[in-house]
């Protein structure tokens, strides 16, 4: 699955476009990695994405083949590390 569409799918951000945007931007990382928004999700790898004020890294546990009721997102990825930035 692409990192847009997961980030979507996943719940990490709203929209996909907004994801797309983000990762355009080099805001977020696979694998220690800036990550283009096409790039493909395993799972293993690790996402950060770093919105500013906030920066977080997730574990991604499963890939969806389709579409995910909001109750199974968790079962998606695991937070590993979230940073809120005071000075933003």
């Amino acid at each position: 699955m692409r990192l847009d569409k997961f980030l979507k799918t996943s719940g990490i951000l709203k929209r996909r476009t907004v994801a797309k945007d983000v990762a355009v931007a080099g805001h977020v990382e696979v694998d220690g990695r800036p990550a283009k928004a096409s790039s493909e999700i395993r799972p293993g790898q690790r996402i950060r994405v770093d919105l500013g004020r906030k920066t977080a890294t997730y574990e991604v546990l499963r890939v969806p083949k389709g579409a995910v009721r909001k109750e199974e997102r968790d079962e998606l990825v695991r937070l590993v590390e979230e940073t809120v930035n005071p000075d933003w």
